[in-house]
Parts: structure tokens; C-alpha cells; sequence
């Protein structure tokens, strides 16, 4: 039952119509867990610990973005990538996007064309891009060139806009965009990112629907922090599950489409402490669906050892 209320992932092929949504599927979500909400975890037990919570997809981050975090060397390793494919073969996961692609001002897009190959190999549709650079058009011919490198493989590049960084913003993102204007760019709107950068939720309605590919979905408190390193703080360790915080959570949803994933992006350090990360991502699926899901049946909310 549960798999007959998935609705299925929208593909990026150029020219392919998104599949019809049933009725009865219009209340319910696919969800993917971020890797970010559990980076203790390698890909692999990232994948059975998503198998287990009830997810249908996994972020996977094939690159560090900070010295201090755990790195998974997935692109160099074949052993790992072999591990990898066959932990989502075995648990029914898909690999929703890849991550990340952070562009520079002296960066060469070219540098993540190995990114993009195993995102690829891994099944990814997605993969997150950043770019703190000042300059509009040198950021956004990089973004362009990071779109012709992945078209081949099937993959739209989605541009993600933290507040702190020189990309700030939804309305600097949708500069990118147009000028750019590929195919198979996209816009990320990471819940977060868009609350703390007091985007307007009017401009976000206005914008083309097909730039939308998947969402971060998390919660925070209303206050935002005055700081550099408390936006990052939040970002990286300290996220509420929906309903928890003060961010318009389904006011920003109901903005975007309606039938995209939602990708739980709720890294809890102080939670992940006491519990354990994996339990940490079950209690994020649990709360999103009860929040966002209102409709689902008793059943689909029970844990899932309980199922």
C-alpha cells in the first residue's frame, strides 16, 4: 500500500511531461533524508538507516564542505561505490541528488565532472549547487557550464542559496537562472536559507514551475540569528523538525509544486547525542508527516518496525 502512494520521482528529460498526480495521492509525499541530517553515517548505512525510517530517497554529499566533518571518498573508492549501489539495490532506495558543487570565484565547474559522473552511476536526478562568488556573470557563466557538463548524464544542476554567502538570496538565484537559462537548471529552496534570507514567498509563486526539483524541509526558530557563525550553527547542527520552529513551513511549501520530494534537511547535534542519528532521521519522517501529511492513514505514521 505504501508504495501505491508514492507518487513517482519527475524526471528532468528535456521535453518529458510530469507524470499525472491521482487524487488520492495529492495529500502524501516522497520524502529523502539530506545526507547533512546524518553524516556520521557512510552512504551505505545512510541507505539502510533511510530504508528502515521509511524514506524512498537519500542526498548523498560526495565532497567535504568542511575540514572537521566526515568525508566519504565514494568518487575515489571503488569499493565503497560497489557498497553503495548494492546497499540501495538491496533496501529499495533511490539516490534523490548528490552533493556539493561549490563554486568560487576561481573555481573550474570542471573540477566536479567526476561528481557528476558517480551521481550518475548512483541513479542521482539532482545535484546541489552553491556559488559564493560576487560576480554575477562569472557565477553564473560557471553555473552554465556546470549544466552543459551534467546534461549527458541526465542530471539538472539546482542552485542553493544560504544567506551568508554571495548568493544570498531568491531573487540573486533567479538571476542565475535566467541568464543562464538551461535546460536542466534548477533552483533548491532549502526552508532555512529561504526564512533567513527573508525571500518573499509572492516572488517564489511567480517563478517557472519547472525550475523546481525537490525541497529542503526543515524547521528553525523564528529569530534570526545576527551572525555569521550563527546562521552557519543552526545550518549545520541545531534544525527542528516541521511544526517545531517559527519558519512558515507550509506557507513556503505551498508555493512550490506540489508534487516534488521532500527532502528532510534536520541536522540535530544535541537530539543525535541522546539518540543516535538514526533515530534522529525516524523521528524527522514521523514528524514531517504528521505535519505535512495530514491525510496519511494511521498506518503510514506507524514506525517502521512496526509495519
Amino acid at each position: 500500500m505504501a508504495a501505491q502512494r508514492r507518487r513517482r520521482l519527475v524526471t528532468t528529460t528535456i521535453g518529458q511531461q510530469p507524470p499525472a498526480i491521482r487524487e488520492d495521492d495529492r495529500e502524501t509525499h516522497d520524502y529523502s533524508i539530506a545526507h547533512l541530517s546524518a553524516l556520521s553515517l557512510s552512504p551505505p548505512e545512510l541507505v539502510r538507516a533511510a530504508a528502515s525510517a521509511g524514506y524512498r530517497y537519500v542526498g548523498v554529499r560526495l565532497t567535504r564542505v568542511t575540514p572537521d566533518e566526515p568525508h566519504y571518498p565514494i568518487a575515489t573508492d571503488p569499493a565503497l561505490l560497489k557498497e553503495t549501489k548494492a546497499s540501495l539495490a538491496a533496501a529499495g532506495v533511490r539516490v534523490l541528488d548528490v552533493e556539493l558543487a561549490r563554486i568560487g570565484p576561481h573555481d573550474d565547474p570542471r573540477r566536479y565532472l567526476r561528481l557528476l559522473e558517480v551521481g550518475a552511476e548512483l541513479g542521482a536526478r539532482h545535484v546541489i549547487t552553491q556559488l559564493p562568488d560576487a560576480n554575477r556573470d562569472r557565477k553564473t557563466e560557471h553555473f552554465a557550464q556546470l549544466c552543459d557538463l551534467a546534461a549527458p548524464l541526465g542530471l539538472t544542476i539546482d542552485l542553493e542559496f544560504p544567506s551568508w554567502t554571495e548568493t544570498p538570496n531568491l531573487s540573486e538565484a533567479t538571476h542565475v537562472l535566467r541568464e543562464a537559462d538551461r535546460p536542466n537548471a534548477g533552483m533548491l529552496i532549502d526552508l532555512l536559507h529561504f526564512a533567513r534570507s527573508q525571500s518573499s514567498i509572492e516572488e517564489l509563486r511567480q517563478l517557472p514551475r519547472d525550475w523546481f526539483h525537490f525541497t529542503h524541509v526543515c524547521d528553525a526558530p523564528g529569530r534570526i540569528p545576527t551572525t555569521v557563525e550563527g546562521l552557519i550553527h543552526t545550518a549545520r547542527f541545531e534544525r527542528l523538525f516541521p511544526g517545531e520552529g517559527g519558519i512558515d513551513v507550509r506557507g513556503i511549501l505551498s508555493a512550490l509544486p506540489p508534487d516534488i520530494p521532500y527532502a528532510l534537511e534536520i541536522p540535530r547535534a544535541s537530539l543525535a547525542a541522546q539518540v543516535g542519528e538514526k533515530e534522529c532521521a525516524r523521528l524527522a519522517i514521523r514528524a514531517a508527516q504528521r505535519h505535512l501529511d495530514p491525510s496519511r492513514s494511521t498506518s503510514a505514521g506507524r514506525p517502521a518496525e512496526s509495519q
